[in-house]
């Protein structure tokens, strides 16, 4: 074979065409299984790219984003950590669906400021796996610098917006609006992709939002309702 036809077949494996899903997540080219089949079937890579920022963008934060990301975060075996969480982490309520909480860290940041200063030293941390970051209106340059240390240190990164942040620009890799599922599917999720590595989804994703064996448990009668709480995640052996 000549070299022009292998720099052509070299060329071919690196280079995506806009009209056709990228074949890997992100420009370090690693993804993670996200623990739902269909996302990962419309995800570059077959899953969350490695080594870039993900927006997760949502009209409340805390509604959605650990019925998302927790399938992948229980198989890490490295630190998880949280920067800015709305809600208490509930310790029992992640052990329960498998998240081991001795790895996990929880910083507590105020302001937008300290959050990503935070998240800046947390990337460059050779002990974490994963961060997931939840931040207000940003601009675009920081965002933009979390993304190069992610880059730079094959972290995964979540970066927790309002949903109003959808109509902005991003440096974002991948983009999701996650919300509730149609009124036929109340427990399911609505996973909007808004920017990924090949076409555009015109049509959202709809995901399970709990076990269907659960789900079945949950139905039989005589079965209450947990109470409500101000932890995070206390519900989810109802919700996951």
């Amino acid at each position: 074979m000549s070299s022009v036809s292998v720099l052509l077949d070299d060329l071919g494996t690196a280079l995506w065409r806009a009209d056709a899903l990228a074949r890997s997540a992100s420009a370090g080219g690693g993804a993670v299984a996200s623990g739902h089949a269909a996302l990962d079937a419309q995800l570059p890579g077959g899953g969350w790219p490695l080594g870039a920022l993900c927006d997760i963008l949502q009209d409340h934060s805390g509604q959605h984003e650990w019925r998302l990301l927790l399938p992948t975060l229980r198989t890490l075996t490295q630190t998880v950590v949280l920067v800015g969480p709305p809600q208490m982490p509930f310790g029992p309520g992640l052990a329960a669906q498998g998240l081991d909480v001795q790895a996990l860290c929880w910083v507590r940041a105020d302001s937008p400021a300290e959050r990503l200063w935070a998240a800046e030293q947390v990337l460059q941390c050779a002990g974490v796996a994963a961060l997931l970051l939840w931040l207000p209106q940003t601009r675009a340059e920081p965002l933009r610098r979390l993304q190069l240390a992610a880059q730079a240190h094959a972290k995964l990164l979540w970066v927790m917006r309002p949903a109003s942040a959808r109509h902005e620009a991003s440096p974002a890799v991948l983009r999701l609006w996650v919300g509730a599922g149609p009124v036929a599917q109340p427990d399911a999720l609505a996973v909007h992709i808004l920017k990924r590595r090949g076409p555009p989804l015109l049509t959202p994703l709809h995901l399970p939002a709990r076990h269907a064996a659960l789900g079945t448990l949950l139905a039989l009668p005589g079965r209450g309702t947990l109470p409500e709480s101000g932890h995070a995640l206390d519900r989810l052996a109802a919700a996951a």
